[in-house]
């Protein structure tokens, strides 16, 4: 039963290595818990690269991401190690816990229905409750969705962008004013021979004797 303030159904699944990830021993912390058709299609090679880029994130909000399909670990390490993912998958191959969780049953594919897993999530406080369920999931942008809700419920702080201080306007310099042009000499070209004269020395005649 998926009903928001629950407790979340119990698991203990394998993931690619083999080892049990049990689902009690995540107690306190956020955990993403993903279902999806199949490793290395087009949709669920989406979501896994984009749930592995905001792997730092979510880390930042202590949220653990979980993958799960009834793929089995050759199948999760092939996938894991061809798009380079950060995420671990689980193998769900009775789809018993899909099936707790709503993930598995009748859907539509290109226009009929069929049987098979729903791609779909579940968010699990720290408490142990069911704190968002995404019924019906498109790949693409849905780590964000996820990564944003946690940030909700949590009240953690959005990034603040700080706007850039404007620089204050270069305080205008005065108009240099051009520089005086040289004084003119005063040319004695062009003026009248008489002035010409005047502006001579003249050496006083002599008187005879």
């Amino acid at each position: 039963m998926v009903e928001i303030g629950r407790l979340a159904p119990s698991f203990s699944l394998p993931d690619q290595d083999g080892r049990a990830v049990r689902l009690a021993d995540l107690r306190g912390r956020w955990v993403v818990l993903y279902f999806y058709p199949k490793d290395d299609t087009p949709g669920c090679t989406v979501e896994a690269c984009e749930f592995t880029a905001a792997l730092p994130e979510f880390r930042h909000l202590d949220a653990v991401v979980l993958g799960c399909s009834a793929d089995g670990a050759a199948a999760h390490t092939r996938f894991i190690a061809k798009h380079r993912l950060g995420i671990t998958l689980l193998t769900d191959a009775d789809r018993a816990v899909m099936k707790a969780y709503r993930a598995f049953g009748k859907k539509m594919m290109y226009g009929k229905q069929v049987e098979g897993v729903i791609r779909s999530t579940v968010l699990i406080a720290p408490d142990g409750k069911i704190a968002h369920h995404w019924a019906a999931v498109r790949a693409a942008g849905h780590a964000e969705q996820v990564r944003a809700k946690i940030a909700e419920l949590t009240g953690a702080a959005a990034p603040v962008v700080r706007a850039a201080k404007r620089a204050k306007p270069a305080a205008k310099k005065p108009a240099k004013k051009p520089a005086p042009k040289a004084a003119r000499r005063i040319e004695t070209a062009g003026k009248p021979a008489g002035d010409r004269s005047a502006s001579r020395t003249r050496k006083p005649a002599r008187r005879s004797s």
